[in-house]
């Protein structure tokens, strides 16, 4: 290309094609809730006529789009590994034993607490706030409600249960997406949340606890439950052994093993476990591991069972996984990938970034900058996803020159994406937990102490860095560049 041909656009000609942007997504998927592929194909081709304008070429684009999709080519395969992963955990009773279980530990006297830790127990094992807070949930709300309890607080607890495991989950699509969308390592980015999440759980529970202080012991209330332990019970062979799946994975991550082989052996360990123990098929583990797994396929081989024992909602949390689940998201993938190399090749955006950045002289001020963007971008744009890459192709080069690490990037993302998009009632998220709880937005939005705990505790850290030694700020050190990372680069 003739680089005398390739002209750069003034601060106000790159604000046209980023207002536009903008209102395709606030419009297209914020207020007329159309699928956000289409809008980020729109928004790239926006860039794309943006782009040629000044000089540049199409080809160009696909170059910078093919260079992305290579550099994430690992993360993609693991997500199809956890949608394997999540099929076969389902059929060998892995993940069933966790529900049992964590349903088992409720204490009437100490519900909004044990609600925010079941529900945390719970999300973290399936990787789904939707999931837990639809079925066990809505069991604790029920619990609440018979004993004329705060269905304001158990709500706001619920949902900060159900966002714990959203955010820290190695089998939530958001912990996957928002590494990769910073270019960070999956285990690495999980380990540095724990700066923002640990104590936002340990306010939490403090919180939870004293609110609860006054709730009586009543086991006659807890039928709701007890009809999911005993449905549960008569479908799966909750033995010790089918925890082995879980094992293997937790101790390929302390060891550091690639994600990729360790969600493949314990898939394939899963498998052997259900044919053992639940008496499933060749058949139905296959079927489970590629298309999902149904409750129909353990109930057909239990004598005198069938999948209503443990009713809708529940069968709606089990039925799930296998690699087709996760097409979706993969195409979601390429389509960002397209709006984003549109976006870098037309430069729009780095004009008014340049001048962006020359107010943002501080590490605290750069994080607190990102962290305002994605929390008004979800309210915008409703998608987590959407908002992910955006915030990477804002502030991604701003960390770097900052020398902080991409993982404050990745968390900063889900403290002010992830966990707060179920707080607005005009999301897509809002509208499923208060429609689902039965509570409004707005009433349990202060009980959603972890969810309002990120943001505080992100912010506190970057300020105070000068004062604390940059405790809970990773510093980027002389090392390979993210996207040069080995088969261990996660999603």
């Amino acid at each position: 290309m003739n680089d005398a041909k390739i002209k750069r656009p003034s601060i106000g000609m790159a604000m046209i094609p980023i207002g536009l942007a903008v209102a395709i997504f606030i419009i297209g998927i914020g207020v007329l809730k159309y699928q956000a592929e289409l809008m980020l194909i729109f928004a790239g081709a926006l860039f794309a006529l943006f782009a040629t304008f000044y000089g540049r070429s199409w080809e160009e684009i696909l170059v910078v789009m093919g260079d992305k999709i290579k550099k994430a080519l690992p993360a993609i395969l693991i997500l199809f590994s956890i949608g394997m992963l999540i099929g076969t955990w389902m059929i060998s009773g892995t993940i069933p034993f966790f529900v049992y279980y964590g349903l088992e530990i409720i204490n009437p006297a100490h519900l909004y607490v044990m609600a925010f830790l079941v529900t945390a127990i719970v999300s973290t094992c399936v990787g789904t706030s939707w999931g837990s807070a639809g079925t066990i949930g809505v069991a604790l709300m029920s619990i609440a409600q018979t004993m004329d309890l705060s269905m304001a607080v158990t709500a706001g607890a619920v949902v900060s249960g159900a966002y714990f495991g959203d955010k820290l989950s190695p089998l939530s699509d958001t912990t996957n997406m928002s590494s990769l969308a910073a270019g960070s390592n999956l285990y690495e980015h999980i380990r540095h949340m724990l700066y923002t999440s640990l104590p936002s759980s340990i306010v939490a529970v403090i919180v939870f606890f004293i609110m609860g202080l006054q709730i009586d012991s009543a086991a006659d209330q807890l039928a709701n439950v007890d009809e999911m332990l005993s449905g549960l019970g008569q479908l799966f062979n909750l033995n010790l052994v089918v925890l082995l799946p879980a094992v293997i994975v937790i101790a390929g991550s302390l060891m550091k093993k690639s994600p990729l082989i360790v969600l493949f052996v314990s898939a394939l360990t899963a498998m052997v476990v259900a044919l053992i123990f639940q008496h499933a098929t060749v058949s139905n583990l296959i079927t489970s591991a590629v298309e999902g797994f149904n409750v129909e396929m353990i109930a057909s081989s239990v004598a005198g069972a069938d999948a209503s024992v443990i009713g809708q909602d529940m069968q709606d949390l089990l039925n799930r996984g296998g690699l087709y689940s996760m097409y979706g998201a993969t195409f979601f993938v390429f389509c960002a990938f397209f709006f984003a190399s549109a976006l870098e090749v037309s430069q729009a955006l780095n004009v008014v970034l340049e001048k962006v950045i020359t107010y943002l002289r501080s590490v605290g001020s750069v994080v607190a900058a990102s962290l305002i963007t994605g929390f008004a971008v979800i309210n915008c744009t409703s998608n987590a996803l959407v908002t992910y890459f955006l915030i990477q192709d804002i502030y991604g080069d701003v960390y770097k020159k900052k020398k902080l690490h991409p993982v404050n990037l990745s968390r900063s993302m889900e403290d002010s994406v992830t966990v707060t998009e179920a707080l607005m009632p005009w999301t897509v998220s809002g509208v499923f937990m208060a429609t689902t709880l039965g509570v409004g937005n707005f009433e349990f939005l202060p009980w959603a102490i972890f969810n309002l705990g990120g943001i505080i505790f992100s912010v506190l850290y970057a300020f105070l860095a000068p004062l604390t030694g940059g405790f809970g700020i990773r510093k980027l050190k002389e090392e390979p560049e993210s996207g040069q990372a080995s088969s261990k680069t996660a999603i």
